[in-house]
């Protein structure tokens, strides 16, 4: 057998990266080879991944020349940043061009780079509908990875993953089920009727597989996917079945949304405003059917939800 191609994952250990290492761990003839780029190369995580077959290597995303030493050698990169450990869109802008370099000095085959919308294209900052954070964006989290594209598309030869909200956030951000003032469990987004793209996260992982695996077919396009586009109402009707409990949807202006107060508050409700405002563009942007393409195991919301059930808190 030919010696496999070594994809180096950023982000090893968390949502996105973690499903690509163990999507490639789990098709040992798929033809490639995992290289979990950690910060934290002997945590738990990294050591389980190691366990199971995966290179657990060291590299800081604020340092190039750890970088470089991670990718030197590799076919290609899974690119990822995760602006919620730090709200810095200017750092994660910078991350990118670290990550960008040093892919292009190691000469690397295929990166994919995981993006989302630069939202300034449809909101321009002096457009009032939506306040502008940080003096230069309007949803910052998603602004900066698309202000970051081109320096992976201008360096090295790359697809574009632009991908979507996890499922997993009704769990661990602090999405899911809540009482309100009567006692009664609301599923509160400021959506209205929109159906939001949306997906369970490691399908992430599972679908950059995918693209891998086609070789060059993906090299130079921007690639959106989904696991379903679902409105807020079908949310609720979801889990009300799946958790045994009466859920309602409860549809909030984005501006009592931004006002919730907690962290990035305002950064999730210019967010869901955008999605909701600019539905169209943003669900044919996101194909379900080319995700399931990509990643045959696909799962839906209704599907993720009776897997993970009783792992969703009612607040």
């Amino acid at each position: 057998m030919s010696e496999k191609k070594i994809i180096a994952v950023v982000g090893s250990t968390g949502a996105q990266g973690g499903g690509l290492v163990r999507a490639i761990l789990a098709d040992p003839d798929g033809g490639f080879a995992a290289r979990a780029i950690t910060r934290n190369p002997q945590g738990d995580k990294a050591r389980a991944l190691a366990e199971q077959g995966a290179d657990v290597v060291f590299a800081d995303l604020d340092d190039e020349k750890t970088l470089s030493r991670a990718f030197a050698g590799a076919y290609g990169a899974f690119c990822v940043t995760n602006f919620w450990e730090h709200f810095s869109p200017e750092k994660e802008i910078e991350q990118a061009r670290k990550m960008a370099a040093a892919a292009a000095a190691a000469d690397l085959q295929h990166v994919i780079w995981s993006s989302l919308d630069d939202t300034r294209e449809l909101v321009p900052l002096d457009d009032d509908r939506m306040p502008t954070l940080m003096g230069n964006y309007k949803v910052p989290h998603f602004d900066a990875k698309g202000e970051a594209n081109r320096l992976f598309t201008e360096s090295v030869p790359t697809t574009v993953l632009n991908t979507v909200a996890y499922w997993e956030n009704l769990i661990y951000f602090g999405w899911g089920p809540a009482k309100d003032q009567n006692g009664d469990y609301a599923l509160t987004f400021p959506i209205g009727n929109a159906k939001i793209p949306s997906i369970a996260a490691e399908d992430i992982g599972k679908c950059a597989y995918g693209i891998f695996k086609r070789g060059k077919e993906f090299i130079g396009k921007t690639v959106g996917i989904a696991g379903g586009h679902v409105s807020g109402s079908e949310m609720a009707a979801t889990l009300t079945k799946a958790l045994g409990v009466d859920i309602r949807y409860n549809d909030v202006h984005p501006d009592v949304y931004r006002g919730f107060g907690f962290p990035g508050a305002e950064d999730v409700g210019n967010m869901f405003q955008f999605k909701r405002d600019f539905e169209d563009q943003y669900r044919a942007s996101r194909s379900v059917d080319l995700a399931r393409r990509l990643n045959p195991e696909l799962m839906s919301f209704d599907e993720w939800v009776r897997e993970n059930a009783q792992r969703i808190p009612l607040g």
